[in-house]
């Protein structure tokens, strides 16, 4: 397997929740009440660039997609029934076989694959869009992580990523708060020194040739236990960069 940015660590504890990805009360919980935000960010943004309506019954139709560190498939399953043709990469085999056996379940047909995004980019495979959501805060080399993220994107393309940054905010409420008080997340599942700040994340993706078009943050509401986008970046956010034609 090619990947000088894998972190074997990392994927040891995600491939060990591999049987709970789809269990809403499970440790994924969080993820599932944060979907629908990024299911939104994505298809509003690539409908905007693609010049599509979002409100369409599939407005993704006849775009690839590649989910980088697509876990049991929570996004990419979302993205598929919107109308693409989605990818989905997972360096741990027991995240792959309960994304395939979960998205058979569906009925929707998705390529998952037990690979990483550097062999993608080396054999020159490209997508119209391309997905690091909650992935790059768990690689060894965020740097060259994202740089074989941006060379898959096609020339007209997008990258979405999705991270946390790197705050003392951040610290306290998705380390402290959700790991430990709240027992949102496991224990171990961040590690604050591999946060990015929407800076860093921007330099990272112009440095591959792209162009920041957005960053947005999300948000959490205790009063109705649901995220939203918020112009606070603070802890989580979002990025959008697009690859000129």
């Amino acid at each position: 397997m090619t990947g000088a940015s894998i972190d074997r660590d990392e994927v040891a504890r995600f491939d060990a929740l591999a049987a709970r990805w789809w269990d809403e009360r499970g440790p994924m919980a969080v993820l599932h009440k944060f979907n629908p935000v990024r299911v939104g960010y994505i298809r509003d943004e690539a409908c905007r660039i693609f010049d599509r309506d979002p409100a369409a019954p599939f407005p993704l139709e006849g775009l690839s997609v590649i989910d980088i560190g697509c876990g049991g498939g929570v996004l990419s399953e979302p993205l598929a029934r919107l109308g693409a043709s989605v990818t989905g990469l997972d360096p741990a085999s027991g995240n792959v076989a309960a994304a395939r056996a979960h998205a058979e379940a569906e009925g929707l047909s998705i390529d998952y694959r037990d690979e990483t995004i550097e062999a993608v980019a080396a054999r020159g495979e490209r997508f119209d869009i391309v997905l690091a959501m909650e992935v790059v805060e768990h690689v060894s080399d965020r740097a060259g992580f994202l740089h074989a993220c941006c060379t898959t994107v096609k020339p007209g393309g997008l990258l979405f990523a999705a991270t946390l940054n790197r705050t003392m905010r951040s610290f306290a409420l998705a380390i402290v708060g959700a790991e430990y008080v709240l027992r949102w997340l496991p224990r171990g599942t961040h590690d604050w020194e591999k946060f990015v700040t929407p800076r860093e994340l921007a330099a990272d993706l112009t440095a591959g040739g792209l162009t920041v078009t957005d960053t947005t943050g999300v948000v959490y509401n205790p009063l109705n236990d649901s995220w939203r986008a918020s112009r606070d970046t603070g802890v989580n956010y979002m990025i959008a960069a697009h690859r000129p034609a």
